[in-house]
C-alpha cells in the first residue's frame, strides 16, 4: 500500500496558480530537453503549449502583485512543490548522469 502524501500547505488561490503554472513549465520543458527526448514532434508540440503555460505563469505572478502579494514564501511554495512531485518533474530539465 502506497503511503498517502502529506497534504498541500495552505496557498491563496494566485499562488496555488503560480505553482500549478510553473509545474506545466517544467513539464514541459523536461519534453523538449534535447538530452532526454527522442521524437522531433514531441518536442516541438511541448514547445508550442510552453509558450501558452509561461503567459498563465506571468499572469500568476502577475496576480499575485496586483493583490499586494510582495512576498515570495519560499518555504511554503516549495512544501507544496515537494508534495507535488516537483523534485523529481524539475530532474527531467537537467542533463541525465551518465
Amino acid at each position: 500500500m502506497v503511503p498517502e502524501p502529506p497534504p498541500l500547505p495552505a496557498l491563496t488561490r494566485a499562488e496555488g496558480e503560480l505553482v500549478d503554472a510553473y509545474l506545466a513549465v517544467v513539464d514541459l520543458l523536461g519534453k523538449i530537453n534535447p538530452s532526454r527526448t527522442t521524437h522531433t514532434y514531441g518536442a516541438l508540440r511541448a514547445a508550442q503549449a510552453l509558450v501558452g503555460r509561461a503567459e498563465a505563469l506571468r499572469e500568476a505572478l502577475a496576480l499575485m502583485h496586483a493583490r499586494g502579494e510582495s512576498e515570495v514564501h519560499v518555504d511554503t511554495l516549495a512544501r507544496a512543490l515537494r508534495v507535488l512531485d516537483g523534485e523529481r518533474r524539475a530532474g527531467r530539465v537537467t542533463l541525465p548522469r551518465t
